[in-house]
């Protein structure tokens, strides 16, 4: 793997509604990319992402999954979010620690109601933005729909940078409204083959062209003047504009296509490395010295102290606990100790990795903006923030949001109560949204959690990595 800088790194969320293909679209990146050597599929459970047994079971994703694809000389960490509520906590830590998302749109069903509470989520993380309308080859795939419901939904700048060539069965390409090109697909490899734009869209195709030109234009006044002189601007003008727009929040492009088919992404993947935030680019993040209120900061440097916050914790009973963090600030190498300031102590690690889904790749080095783990920490969890014990800082965490569901549970064996314990202790440290207490009265063991799915995953967890069975009443 190439040697990257933090102005390199794009770090993204890849968020929407259940059900829209988010998964597909990770594993297309993956596949076209060249770091798959095939495409993974969620209906056949050969998803890199979706590899815990509960989410091949419902072909869905309950748990965020992180990996990495090298893109023209970028490196662009990806994390594959849940898009159900029962997992919003898992959702927003992945959310917490990216410059970044793709908010992923269905092109028959468009903008649904967890489509407007993860949008909500990326103003409060002020994330940089891209839609993908995913499924044109859907039966009813409406492009038009789609984008008045995004239009509709969401009070910005909503600019197409491309437009399908055709719908449902006879969707095979796109226009590449900034270049002015067309590309025709005719295999799932991703490789568009340049061609004529279609007669029929031509004047759709200007139309759109113009809109984006001009709403680039308003983001840099020295580029709406040379609009307003020439009526047109460069390919290399509408990129330098689409980037400041982007990046900074005031335009939101919109890409179509199709994740398993491939249409669109290489497109996406091209704009996720020219317009979207680096780690750099986000400037210093702040946090607070520990047992004070003083506001401490840490800029994305290799010189200052080393900060990260952790994101996501994964209980293995086989290789342990697993930590997945962010790093902001300095940078950390293997085999050596680092300072949880949030609980004031030290914990030792040997080896670090960059996660590529359930596999690991050994990492020699990291930097502000990498996002990585170490295996078995003994007292780290999610949420707590790891830094120098020289210059400590504590970074905000995200909030854990109280239980909205409960079950009373019975051991299937006698004499397992001590196990349930135990064993929901252990699924506590990656999901501490699943709580288990007893009622007062009828001294029943109640478990409590986010909804029905959320409990129901959590009690097949326990059966596969602790062998712990349990009745719901």
């Amino acid at each position: 793997m190439a040697k990257y800088d933090s102005k390199s790194l794009r770090n993204l969320a890849i968020v929407g509604h259940g059900g829209t293909g988010k998964t597909s679209l990770c594993e297309s990146l993956l596949f076209i990319s060249g770091k798959n050597e095939r495409l993974g599929r969620v209906d056949d459970a050969t998803s890199t992402m979706d590899y815990e047994p509960e989410e091949q079971k419902r072909r869905v994703s309950i748990s965020s999954a992180a990996n990495f694809i090298e893109w023209e000389k970028h490196k662009i960490n990806l994390i594959d979010a849940p898009g159900d509520s029962n997992f919003a906590y898992d959702i927003s830590c992945s959310m917490s620690v990216v410059e970044n998302a793709i908010v992923v749109i269905d092109a028959v069903s468009g903008v649904e109601f967890q489509t407007q509470k993860v949008w909500e989520l990326a103003d409060g993380f002020n994330l940089s933005r891209i839609i993908f309308i995913n499924r044109m080859d859907r039966e009813r795939a409406d492009f038009g729909k789609a984008l008045e419901s995004i239009k509709s939904n969401f009070d910005k700048k909503i600019t197409p940078v491309c437009l399908p060539i055709g719908a449902e069965d006879k969707f095979n390409g796109i226009v590449d409204l900034i270049g002015n090109k067309a590309y025709i697909f005719s295999d799932d490899k991703g490789t568009g083959k340049a061609a004529d734009i279609p007669a029929d869209i031509k004047e759709m195709v200007k139309t759109f062209r113009n809109t984006m030109v001009e709403d680039i234009a308003e983001t840099d006044d020295e580029l709406m003047n040379k609009y307003l002189e020439a009526g047109e601007l460069s390919t290399e003008e509408i990129k330098k504009g689409l980037k400041k727009g982007v990046s900074s929040g005031e335009i939101i492009p919109v890409v179509c296509g199709s994740a398993i088919k491939g249409i669109g992404v290489s497109f996406l993947a091209d704009l996720i490395a020219d317009t979207l935030a680096s780690p750099a680019e986000r400037g210093p993040v702040k946090g607070k010295k520990p047992g004070t209120d003083s506001v401490e900061e840490r800029k994305p440097s290799e010189e200052e102290p080393f900060s990260a916050i952790v994101f996501k914790t994964i209980a293995d009973p086989y290789a342990g606990r697993l930590t997945l963090f962010r790093v902001y600030s300095g940078t950390l190498k293997p085999d050596s100790s680092i300072h949880n300031s949030t609980r004031k102590i030290n914990e030792k690690f040997g080896n670090i990795f960059f996660p590529e889904g359930k596999n690991q790749k050994q990492a020699q080095e990291l930097i502000p903006g990498d996002i990585a783990g170490v295996a078995k920490l003994k007292e780290t969890v999610t949420g707590d923030t790891l830094s120098s014990e020289k210059s400590p800082i504590i970074f905000e965490k995200v909030a854990v949001p109280p239980p909205i569901m409960s079950f009373a549970i019975e051991p299937k064996s006698r004499g397992d109560e001590d196990k349930i314990a135990s064993s929901i202790h252990r699924l506590t440290e990656e999901d501490p949204t699943i709580v288990l207490s007893r009622d007062p009265q009828t001294k029943e063991m109640i478990l409590s959690g986010m909804g029905q799915v959320h409990i129901e995953v959590n009690i097949e967890k326990m059966k596969r990595k602790f062998s712990v069975e349990v009745n719901l009443n």
